[in-house]
């Protein structure tokens, strides 16, 4: 079975169903929709052309070939087409086998139709989940070493019991996702003091991971 992707879509508010439909089209239909936030502000983000603040992050799964299609035709032909926004794919290493046999499926029945490569990029996507109403702060920091803007989803925190024994610390249950895609080079340093200003152990109560991307494409 072909490896699996997580392709993930930040498109400006309401644009979500059209990223949809769009990799419908091309063989991608299954996908976990989210209401997020960008931290940018109207300035720069004006200035960057990246639209409104209120987002919509669409999380979808697909095989390696699938993906890298799907990117190659929101990288030519569909650009535009969903408003400004940010698509990145970063490869997965374990899927539920339902979702992964479905994926396959797809990616059987498009083999061998087109062979442009894309380049493997330099980014990771680092996230960060930090107490509600810290989003500022970390993002802050980030920024100060070199990040230009992220997407903000809201979430809460569960099964913090075992967390808060370890740490002995009593950590706060609504939380805050914050999406940051940096060059690869300027991710240690931007981990390291988010980490040291932001740790478990501050009033953001930080836990943050970073993973590589494979493919990405800057819509709009």
């Amino acid at each position: 079975m072909e490896t699996m992707k997580v392709i993930l879509s930040i498109v400006e508010r309401g644009q979500g169903i059209n990223m949809r439909r769009l990799c419908h089209k091309h063989q991608v239909p299954i996908h976990i929709q989210c209401a997020g936030k960008g931290t940018a502000t109207s300035e720069i983000m004006d200035i960057l052309g990246l639209g409104s603040s209120e987002k919509d992050v669409v999380i979808s799964f697909a095989a390696a070939s699938v993906a890298k299609k799907l990117l190659h035709a929101l990288d030519s032909e569909l650009r535009g087409r969903t408003g400004a926004g940010i698509v990145v794919c970063i490869p997965v290493s374990g899927l539920n086998s339902l979702i992964a046999n479905l994926a396959a499926y797809r990616a059987e029945s498009l083999k061998e139709r087109e062979g442009n490569d894309m380049e493997r990029t330099e980014n990771s996507l680092i996230l960060v989940v930090c107490a509600q109403g810290c989003t500022d702060d970390v993002m802050s920091t980030a920024k100060a070493h070199g990040a230009r803007g992220g997407t903000v989803i809201k979430g809460r925190l569960t099964g913090r019991e075992e967390l808060e024994q370890a740490y002995e610390v009593e950590l706060k249950a609504e939380r805050e996702v914050v999406a940051i895609v940096v060059p690869t080079k300027l991710r240690n340093p931007i981990m390291e003091a988010i980490n040291a200003e932001h740790g478990l152990r501050s009033e953001a109560q930080a836990a943050l991971c970073s993973l590589p991307i494979e493919q990405i494409v800057r819509l709009g």
